[in-house]
This record gives C-alpha cells, sequence and structure tokens, in this order.
C-alpha cells in the first residue's frame, strides 16, 4: 500500500465512512467519536503537507539546501570568472538559481539584487 491509498482510507474514516463499502459508520463506533475524527483529519493534513513536500523535493536540484563546502565555492568562482552562464553553474552545482545568485555575491563576484536580473 502506498501512501495515497491510505490517505484515502484515513479520509473516508474521518468522513464517518467505512472505507470499503462506503457506508456509514454506526454512531457508536469509535471512528466516530470527536477526539478520533479530529485525530483522523491530523493525519489528513500530516500526509496530504507530507507529500506536497516531497513532490516539491523531487523537483529540485540534488544539492539543494546542502551546505557548500570551500572547495565548491572555489569551482563556482573560476567557472564564473571564465564567463559560465547562471544555468551552466546551476547544472554543474546541482543548486537553484536563487543558490547560485546568493553564492555568487557572498563571494563578492556580483551585487545584490534578483536572480532574474542576471545575464544567462
Amino acid at each position: 500500500m502506498d501512501v495515497r491509498d491510505a490517505l484515502e482510507i484515513v479520509k473516508k474514516l474521518a468522513d464517518g465512512k467505512n472505507p470499503f463499502t462506503g457506508e456509514d459508520l454506526p454512531q457508536d463506533s469509535v471512528y466516530q467519536h470527536p477526539q478520533v475524527v479530529r485525530a483522523l483529519f491530523a493525519v489528513v493534513e500530516a500526509l496530504e503537507a507530507g507529500g506536497k513536500s516531497s513532490r516539491r523535493r523531487t523537483d529540485l536540484p540534488g544539492n539543494a539546501g546542502a551546505a557548500w563546502t570551500a572547495e565548491e565555492d572555489e569551482r563556482l568562482s573560476r567557472a564564473f570568472d571564465a564567463g559560465g552562464s547562471v544555468e551552466d553553474l546551476m547544472t554543474t552545482h546541482q543548486r537553484t538559481r536563487g543558490a547560485i545568485h546568493a553564492r555568487l555575491v557572498k563571494l563578492g563576484k556580483i551585487a545584490p539584487g534578483k536572480p532574474e536580473q542576471e545575464n544567462t
């Protein structure tokens, strides 16, 4: 079972439905207790939020969020000084445009400003 299947089951339980038949759960069912219903809705929110986070993470480059090393700073500086485009630097370092821009600012290679202002 994957997370999407589990999420659908928990959503149905939170809505007071049998997840397999769609029938209303009995009023005396533990799943109808207000605290259990609130807990189920909290689980639904957490699973939905986790899914968005993991989807967003898969869209990011491999090194997104990782600390920069002195060696990587040196490689970035050399490539930038040699005329490397922002896109090339993004690909080489597996970083976002914003991360490349911020690091170049920190290294004194460019002035602060929006990343979109850089020539690519």
